[in-house]
């Protein structure tokens, strides 16, 4: 069996186009049709559906591309092994909430760096929606989302954990000692938020929707450590993660608000796509993101 074949074959399950794959290989598209049907007569079976200029796995496809990841990795590591190559090289790009770019990229990343310097990583900060379209159409490699829990057997969850969220304000703020107050007490003051449609925003905009409410805050913007430095000086209230205000709360620097009957389910969630294949690099990049973002690190 000829592993440029089962390269092709990776490609085109992964970009669900032949034209893609012979962009990504430097082939022409013929080239790709003929990888794959001789890849299809070899094993006697149809890999792709082709309807309307549209390509999808079939069921023995799936199967396939599982052996395909598995025979590939196994070559690419004798190869090592025989090369005796010990840098990991590659280019991951990772999908990740704005709001997580601060605590992934705080002073461990020059240590991942040094221990991997030939792993270049793009972050790609989008809302979850997009995220997971640019992981289906393998323009992502990896998801880091914060939103609520998302279950989809295409995915492979790799950590998962529930994310505190509150009001807050700063020490000085009137709200700061008022005990529980009502949501429509609230929104009597001025707001610092992240971008509407963004992970937590979103899902504390669609709560306050149900109950007929609309928050307009006095600014929007990405950074999530800003707001927080933001409310500390009392320019405003928010609505933050626990893990971007728990150190100042911990100083007494800004107050969590206690709102009466108002939770929000947020959920912390690392994936890669169960047809993407695992690679030295992507999973380097897998375990820095499990050592960072998540507080309980073992699987």
């Amino acid at each position: 069996m000829d592993i440029k074949n089962l390269v092709t074959f990776i490609h085109v399950a992964e970009l669900n186009s032949f034209t893609k794959a012979a962009q990504k290989l430097g082939y022409s598209q013929s080239t790709i049709s003929f990888q794959i049907r001789q890849l299809e007569a070899e094993l006697d079976s149809q890999l792709f559906e082709r309807v309307n200029h549209t390509v999808a796995l079939t069921e023995t496809g799936r199967n396939v591309l599982q052996y395909a990841h598995r025979i590939l990795r196994l070559t690419r590591e004798l190869e090592e092994d025989i090369h005796k190559k010990e840098e990991i090289s590659g280019h991951i790009r990772l999908a990740m909430a704005d709001s997580l770019c601060d605590s992934l990229l705080d002073e461990k990343f020059s240590e991942f760096r040094k221990n991997y310097p030939g792993i270049t990583l793009k972050i790609v900060a989008a809302g979850t929606e997009e995220m997971f379209r640019l992981m289906n159409h393998n323009e992502a490699d990896a998801v880091l989302t914060l939103d609520h829990p998302i279950y989809n057997t295409e995915y492979v969850i790799v950590r998962e954990e529930k994310v505190g969220v509150h009001f807050v304000a700063g020490a000085e703020h009137p709200l700061a000692e008022a005990g529980e107050i009502s949501i429509r007490e609230l929104m009597d003051y001025p707001f610092l938020l992240t971008e509407k449609g963004m992970s937590y925003r979103r899902l504390m905009d669609e709560k306050l929707a149900k109950m007929c409410l609309e928050i307009r805050p006095v600014l929007e913007i990405g950074s999530a450590g800003l707001i927080c430095s933001l409310v500390e000086q009392g320019i405003g209230i928010s609505f933050l993660p626990d893990y971007v205000t728990e150190r100042k709360a911990s100083q007494g620097k800004i107050a969590y608000l206690r709102v009466k009957d108002f939770e929000v389910s947020v959920w912390k969630q690392l994936f890669y796509h169960r047809d993407k294949w695992l690679s030295p690099q992507l999973e380097s990049v897998i375990q820095y993101c499990i050592d960072r973002e998540f507080t309980q690190n073992s699987p």
